[in-house]
């Protein structure tokens, strides 16, 4: 089928949290859920290049990094690990740590992983509802505690833990030595506004991330010819076959279906397989006899 609904898989986590909603209903009070996984729904389907994520925190997880494409294809895996996180919601003073205050060598970074130090090397930042962070592949990254966010990744569960807070799980000095950026990562660029309802968050090598806002009772086609998952945000729409609200979420390839917007609206994540925008992957159906202006181009968002 080119366009269903995902279904969900439920991974428990030890810094995970018991009540999910308004994401889910799935009870995680004797044993949290860290990570919720959005899945093809039929079990024979091709493997997908990427991997849909919510994730939920009450304690903050390990410092880790991720092998890029070349490194993990040495380890015999079938490719590397980029993500992106948008921030669905934080309590105040949350943080997340992406890349180290200075470069330091591999010798340092050792020590570093040794003696606990390197929580200090960590780069931490706050962040709030609605932030986006990129982690390419080789940054040493960590997620703090009360936070949910959304994560699209490479299809990988390729980490190399450095630092677990006394968990007692298995670090992975030489490895995560070996694949680590051992610097500060490189600021970012700003959104990119496509259309009105269009957002580009991230555009890079492996995925684009956009954030889509579509007025109440619009109607609009999707026309994915690569790719592409849809995570709901805020309010409810039907998708092709499949009616999804907040916390559910569509997959589609080489598919071509109509958006309904329901009575709130829709809000929604939209992450597919390419290194660039496709400004036809979602077309405005415009009524009977009217005209739709062309798109006018990238614009970077209004500071």
């Amino acid at each position: 089928m080119p366009i269903e609904r995902a279904d969900v898989r439920v991974v428990r986590k030890p810094w995970g949290r018991g009540d999910l909603r308004p994401w889910s209903r799935i009870d995680g009070r004797h044993d949290a859920v860290g990570e919720l996984w959005f899945e093809r729904a039929a079990r024979d389907a091709p493997v997908p290049a990427l991997l849909l994520k919510l994730l939920f925190t009450s304690a903050p997880l390990s410092i880790q990094v991720h092998p890029d494409d070349a490194f993990a294809r040495a380890m015999g895996l079938p490719n590397g690990k980029s993500e992106a996180w948008y921030i669905v919601s934080a309590i105040p003073g949350a943080q997340v740590g992406v890349g180290l205050t200075r470069r330091v060598t591999q010798e340092e970074l050792r020590a570093a992983i040794r003696d606990g130090s390197i929580a200090g090397l960590v780069r931490w930042r706050a962040v709030a509802k609605g932030d986006v962070v990129f982690i390419p592949a080789g940054t040493i990254h960590a997620i703090g505690a009360g936070i949910v966010l959304a994560e699209i990744q490479q299809n990988s569960d390729a980490t190399f833990r450095l630092f677990d807070y006394g968990r007692r799980r298995e670090l992975h000095e030489d490895s995560g030595v070996a694949a680590a950026e051992a610097g500060p990562l490189e600021s970012q660029g700003d959104p990119i506004q496509l259309t009105a309802e269009r957002t580009v968050l991230i555009a890079s090598d492996h995925f684009v991330l956009e954030r889509v806002d579509l007025a109440d009772t619009a109607r609009w086609t999707l026309r994915a010819g690569q790719e592409t998952w849809i995570l709901v945000l805020d309010g409810d729409a039907t998708i092709g076959p499949a009616t999804v609200s907040i916390g559910e979420a569509i997959f589609a390839n080489d598919g071509r279906g109509d958006i309904r917007a329901g009575a709130k609206g829709l809000t929604a994540l939209v992450a597919y397989a390419a290194s660039a925008p496709i400004e036809s992957l979602l077309e405005r159906r415009p009524p009977p006899g009217a005209t739709v202006p062309e798109p006018t181009g990238f614009a970077p968002v209004p500071a």
